[in-house]
Order: C-alpha cells, then structure tokens, then sequence
C-alpha cells in the first residue's frame, strides 16, 4: 500500500515528506495506522548519524494508532485496537526471559537495524529499500508494520495524540523513578534537566512520596513548568551554584537521589557531588560514543554512592505504559502538559522546538 512518511534521507539533512511503498504485515507484525507520534532526542540523534540506523530511514518511535491488520501469529491485539508502540526487544535472549528486556541483547539490531531480522524493509521507494522497523515501528509514517514486541494495548477511552510520548521519553523518565531508584516516601530527589524525561521523573518522583523535588535547567520556562507538575525546588544554573543550592535546599545533608538526563559530563559531576552518603545517581541522558567522565575518588569512596545507568527505564513496556496511562487518568501523572502537537508537513519544526527548548515535547499527529 502507499503511505506518506517522513523520510531521513541522509546524515544531518532535514527529513522530507515522501509517498513509500508499504508492503504486507509478516506473520509476527501488526499493521497500524498511526494516530500520532511524539519527536524524541533520539530520533534526532539517529538522523545526524550519532547511532548507527542506515540512511534513508523513516524514524519515530514514540507512535501511538489504531491496528488495521495483524499477521497470523500474533495473539495480543486484534483490528480496532488502540495501541502505543514502545521499543523492540527480541524476546528471547537471557535478559528478555529475565524480564529485562529495557536490557535485551540484541537490542541495536532490533531498534536501530532498520531492516527485518531476514534482512528485508517494510518500506521501499522509488530509489530501492527505506530503513523501516526502528525500534520495532518506524512511526513517523501514516501507517507501519509494527513487530509485535513494540504494540501495547491501551484504553480506548484515551486520546492517541496524548498517549503517545508514552512510548520512550516519558517511560523512561518515570520508570527510572519507580522501577530503578524506587525512592522511599519522604526522600529527596534532583533532576537535571527537565525536558520530557526529566519532567516525566520529576511526576514519578511525587507519585512515589519524594517530599524535596528539585528540577535544574538552563530554560526558565521550563522549571516554571516543572513546579507546576511537581517540582518543590527549581534551580537555574546560569545564576548559581547548583550543588550549593542543593547542599541549602537539603540542609547540607545532600539529596537521596539524582537523575542525570543530559549526558553532559560535568553535570554528572555535579549531580555526584549533590548525593547524601550512601546517595544514588541514575543517567538516562544519551552522549556521543567515547564521551568519558571522571568522578573525584576521595570523597567518593567515603560517600558509599552509586551511579548507574537505566535504559527505557527498566520497564516491561505493554506492563508499565498502562500503568502510566491509569495515573494520568486519575491525574496523578499529567504529561498532557508538556505536548504540543505539529503536522507531518512541519516536522522539521518540530525538531527544531525541541532542540531548541522551546517545546518539550513535540507531537506529530497524523
């Protein structure tokens, strides 16, 4: 069938609205006709060939749609269906069996392959095959052949164009929160960096009972945004010192836990240097292969802290995302805040409000 997508058509290049062939769902895949799809830092990372996904693609992976065809295999959803689309993972490897599979071993040939696991592209043009299956979807087209591992059944009753950034960006952010650091009600929380996942952590980081929230960005914007969706504390590191405000806002006993979107070196630093004795530090953030950072070991070794790093915020997807969906129905999680919604023919706009700050989180709804 024919579909309108918005094509990566090479390393940095602007993506181009295009008609693609889509060829028939293989027996493991859902056929969706997407509703909307959110614009992720990944997929702009993808497009200037940081990761290595095969140009042209058709990216997105934060889609959310309606299932119009599923193959013969595939038992969890049927056509009628509302559906978000989360990240692939192979479902059998080690970690998957595990139920890990935020951890899956084959994680870059499922999401980042742009082809089939026999090799083969859903979507084709004129010029010959188009990277299509990133992250199990490619959803910045009207309609995709989704793997089954990526399709999450939601409430009908929720609006798609909402739902979508459910896919990544706020799973993770929330799901680092309540899966990984599993704060305890009444401990202290900072997060660096409060675009969509760090506005998804700073929400979590009320539903799980954190009393001291503090949110740092460079945008004033968007810590006027993060205290309204949970942030006790704001901080602007362009006019103070962030780990001294921190050591004031927690009276010198230093937070509980930090959350580090950015990838930035030197924020890491900072956010290490914030901790509380026996203090735990998460990163999410994404940074260019070889990016390295050194942390103080003195200090550190007597702090008894601990850094890791959390992918897709350890969740199961089709168990997480409808929890997420429940608490923002109860209006406990309210994400809706933070989308603006764009058309296909502006999704380069898109991208550019949402490297700029401008935006956080960008919705292409179809």
């Amino acid at each position: 069938m024919t579909v309108k997508a918005a094509v990566a058509p090479g390393t940095g290049e602007p993506l181009v609205v295009q008609q693609l062939q889509l060829d028939d769902p293989r027996p493991d895949e859902v056929r969706v006709r997407m509703v909307a799809s959110g614009v992720c830092h990944t997929d702009a990372i993808v497009r200037d060939g940081i990761y290595p996904t095969p140009l042209p693609a058709v990216l997105g992976h934060e889609g959310a749609g309606i299932v119009e065809a599923v193959g013969s295999a595939i038992t969890t959803v049927e056509p009628g269906d509302h559906v978000v689309l989360s990240a692939a993972y192979c479902g059998h490897c080690r970690k998957c069996l595990s139920g890990l599979m935020a951890y899956c071993e084959n994680l870059m040939a499922e999401d980042f392959g742009g082809r089939r696991r026999d090799g083969t592209t859903s979507l084709t043009s004129d010029a010959g095959p188009v990277s299509s299956h990133f992250f199990g979807q490619s959803a910045f087209s009207s309609h995709a052949n989704v793997v089954e591992t990526s399709v999450i059944k939601v409430d009908p009753a929720a609006p798609l164009q909402t739902l979508a950034p459910l896919g990544c960006g706020l799973q993770t952010g929330a799901g680092t929160v309540l899966n990984e650091l599993r704060p305890e009600a009444g401990s202290s929380m900072v997060v660096f960096g409060v675009g969509a996942v760090g506005s998804a952590a700073i929400m979590a980081a009320r539903v799980a009972g954190c009393t001291t929230i503090i949110g740092v960005d460079l945008h004033d914007s968007r810590l006027a945004l993060a205290e309204e969706i949970g942030a006790t504390h704001t901080i602007n590191p362009a006019r103070s010192d962030t780990v001294a405000e921190i050591a004031k806002i927690t009276r010198d006993e230093g937070v509980h836990y930090a959350l580090d979107t950015t990838a930035v070196p030197g924020v890491l630093r900072q956010a290490a240097a914030a901790l509380a004795v026996r203090g735990t530090l998460a990163l999410v953030g994404a940074a260019k292969p070889g990016t390295e950072v050194a942390f103080e070991i003195g200090e550190s070794l007597v702090k008894g802290w601990t850094f890791k790093t959390v992918i897709q915020g350890s969740s199961v997807p089709q168990v997480f995302i409808p929890r997420l969906v429940e608490l923002w129905e109860q209006g406990r999680f309210p994400f809706d805040k933070l989308i603006k919604t764009y058309t296909l023919s502006d999704i380069n706009t898109a991208f550019a409000v949402s490297e700029s700050g401008e935006v956080i989180k960008p919705v292409i709804v179809f």
